[in-house]
């Protein structure tokens, strides 16, 4: 017992002693560890009687537990003696100015977008959307594409895999799948614009797997051709901020639409730099830029309207044309590649909310 009684000595003042974490940690593997002292002596037991073993091995429990609690609060000095000095060393100086950041840049498409919206909101267009997985009927057969019309091959369509009973889906070509959701959901009148993705199976410099449009539809009973080319003509000259822009209508075929036209608007191609404007002011060249027509009594029959008494028009167009044409980004792809140094020169403020009043950019 003396002799414990001198190790426990021994022990507890190295620990008192220990200067820092490693020397505590270097006393306790001494004392606790594998080959330590107190370990040695927890080793002798067995080679005692029945009652020397459980006075001894009393002794020896209660020497560990006093010597484990003291490293315990030790280590726990030491830990809170580093964190109040690494406290103390990473202090920040509040008074300092802050670090200048970089702000933040809308994409072109997101700012194409709201400039669009704003456009025929002031029109009197309301926004519609619908999900990019469509069925066949909403994405072909409602749109006046039957089964089999050739029509169909033109839009390289992403199929899902068929569900039970038959039942085929597909990543929407267009938007125009909205259209019918709007006619079937709501009577008419109908005023509204629809953009969001659609995907098609191309990829070149003109052409990504997936891509924006926006549409508009309008359906009452007196809508004609002439308010269709009013509404087209107010738009190109709104969002390219243009006045006076010459607008051709070309004679073109869609299935959902009859007649049908491509507009085109008055440009110049001259010294290589594309301007758009009235012909009168030296735009002699055509640049086609959306497609259009008067919603085709078939479709207007296959959403539950009468042809004889409701009629209208659509038109659509490529949001990343569009963008490409006003802001001069020569290639579709570079719009999906995430480069930050692209978006820093084609991206806009994230305050510069485009309106007609205070101006659609900055």
């Amino acid at each position: 017992m003396d002799t414990l009684e001198a190790l426990r000595a021994e022990l507890l003042e190295a620990v008192n002693a220990a200067a820092d974490a490693d020397a505590l940690e270097a006393v306790r593997i001494a004392a606790l560890g594998k080959k330590g002292r107190i370990t040695d002596l927890m080793k002798t037991l067995g080679q005692m009687d029945p009652d020397q073993r459980r006075t001894f091995g009393q002794a020896v429990n209660t020497v560990k537990d006093e010597l484990s609690a003291l490293l315990d609060a030790r280590k726990a000095t030491f830990a809170e003696a580093a964190l109040n000095a690494k406290l103390a060393s990473e202090r920040i100086d509040v008074s300092l100015p802050v670090r200048p950041e970089r702000d933040g840049t809308l994409h072109p498409i997101s700012q194409t977008y709201d400039e669009v919206v704003a456009i025929f909101g002031q029109m009197g267009f309301a926004v519609a959307e619908g999900p990019d997985i469509e069925d066949d009927f909403h994405n072909f057969t409602a749109l006046n594409f039957p089964p089999g019309h050739p029509a169909r091959e033109m839009h390289d369509t992403f199929f899902l895999q068929e569900q039970e009973g038959g039942v085929r889906h597909l990543l929407r070509t267009h938007t125009s799948p909205v259209q019918i959701r709007t006619m079937l959901s709501q009577k008419p009148p109908i005023r509204v614009i629809i953009p969001g993705r659609t995907y098609r199976c191309d990829s070149d410099m003109t052409h990504t797997p997936m891509f924006h449009q926006i549409e508009g539809l309008v359906i009452d009973k007196a809508t004609h051709m002439g308010h269709l080319k009013g509404c087209l003509k107010e738009f190109v000259e709104s969002y390219f901020e243009v006045s006076n822009v010459t607008v051709r209508f070309r004679p073109s075929f869609f299935p959902f639409t009859e007649p049908s036209a491509e507009v085109d608007i008055g440009c110049s191609r001259k010294g290589g730099e594309l301007r758009i404007g009235a012909r009168e002011d030296g735009c002699e060249d055509w640049l086609e830029i959306l497609g259009c027509g008067m919603v085709h009594p078939n479709v207007l029959k296959a959403c539950g309207l009468d042809p004889e008494e409701y009629q209208g028009f659509a038109f659509g167009m490529g949001l990343e044309r569009i963008a490409m044409l006003k802001y001069g980004i020569p290639d579709l792809r570079t719009f999906f590649d995430s480069d930050v140094r692209w978006l820093k020169h084609y991206g806009f403020g994230p305050h510069d909310v485009p309106s007609l009043t205070g101006g659609l950019t900055r």
